[in-house]
């Protein structure tokens, strides 16, 4: 089981310039309160791990408001934030950004000290992670819930490092090495994942351009393919309307009725089987090339049809004929 508290203070060491960048958190090895308690800081990479898997800066407040505050809906402002863990030398060093508040403390010497606030095992005290930050003046800070010399109390379970477990899939009694592993297996899996995103295999992805190209070169064959197509049924069409003009299937003045029908789904083929069927309503009688006979010479049988259909006299059709 993990649990919270805040652990004896680490003297702010000023920069040449005024504000620190750079400060130590978490000395090497033990780490002993003025009070007398002990930690144990020999897995300082878990720190790091934790921070990593978190993905939240740790706040720098004035004495522990965060932890404190915070939790009853009180103010509990930000002096700055820990943007980075290193470890060095078996140290935990975290890279701070001030803000303007937090910038004027520290140069003033209004604050000397930083109180990180640590999760740790409650059976081996071993430090695995920090949650925040805060600026004091006092090396031991007399805080019932995080750090007080009149001993320890029953720690309270910490529910991010369940949370935490639970994210990496591990159980709640996994150790800092298996919790360690895992942040370092997901690290893994999103290199491999980036140089995969940079370098995609060939046989599975093709570059954008020649994918363009190629979609260009299939919509062109598309486009010239139909205009083919068209252009053959246009040709069709001209036919079937021709051969039909001259079969006498239709008429002229329907001509252009029968082509735009002929141009639609399956037209071409209806035009042609209604032809087929239709009987010929203005054919060729062949009378431009045969010489009315008189003298009393007979008609021919479709002269004689003419006349029987006029109701006029084969005598009288004769002599319209020669006028």
């Amino acid at each position: 089981m993990k649990n919270t508290t805040a652990i004896n203070a680490m003297e702010i060491i000023q920069a040449e310039n005024g504000l620190p960048e750079w400060v130590c958190l978490l000395p090497a090895g033990p780490v002993v309160g003025r009070d007398g308690r002990a930690w144990n800081n020999s897995r300082p990479e878990a720190i790091i791990a934790n921070f990593a898997v978190l993905a939240r800066d740790l706040p720098i407040d004035i004495e522990h408001a965060t932890e404190l505050k915070g939790p009853k809906g009180e103010p509990a402002p930000a002096m700055g934030w820990i943007k980075e863990l290193q470890v060095r030398d078996g140290a935990v060093w975290g890279r701070a950004e001030w803000n303007g508040t937090g910038s004027r403390l520290v140069a003033d010497k209004r604050y000397r000290y930083l109180s990180p606030v640590i999760l740790y095992q409650e059976a081996d005290r071993t430090i695995v992670g920090l949650t925040s930050v805060g600026l004091t003046n006092q090396p031991n800070l007399k805080l019932p819930a995080l750090n007080s010399e009149q001993g320890d109390q029953s720690p309270k379970e910490e529910s991010m490092l369940k949370a935490l477990l639970a994210a990496l899939g591990l159980p709640e009694n996994a150790t800092e090495a298996e919790a360690v592993a895992a942040v370092t297996g997901l690290k893994t899996d999103l290199a491999t994942a980036a140089n995969r995103a940079e370098n995609p295999s060939l046989e599975k992805f093709v570059p954008r351009a020649d994918f363009d190209a190629a979609l260009a070169k299939a919509a062109n064959a598309e486009q010239s393919l139909a205009e083919m197509k068209a252009g053959q049924l246009e040709t069709a069409i001209n036919s079937a309307i021709g051969q039909a003009l001259k079969d006498g299937k239709i008429t002229p003045a329907t001509a252009d009725y029968h082509k735009a029908q002929c141009k639609q789904e399956g037209g071409l083929a209806k035009f042609a089987a209604y032809c087929a069927a239709a009987p010929s309503i203005c054919g060729d009688t062949g009378l431009d090339s045969r010489t009315v006979e008189t003298g009393g010479k007979a008609l021919n049988a479709q002269e004689k049809e003419v006349c029987a259909a006029l109701g006029i006299s084969e005598e009288d059709y004769a002599k319209t004929a020669l006028s």
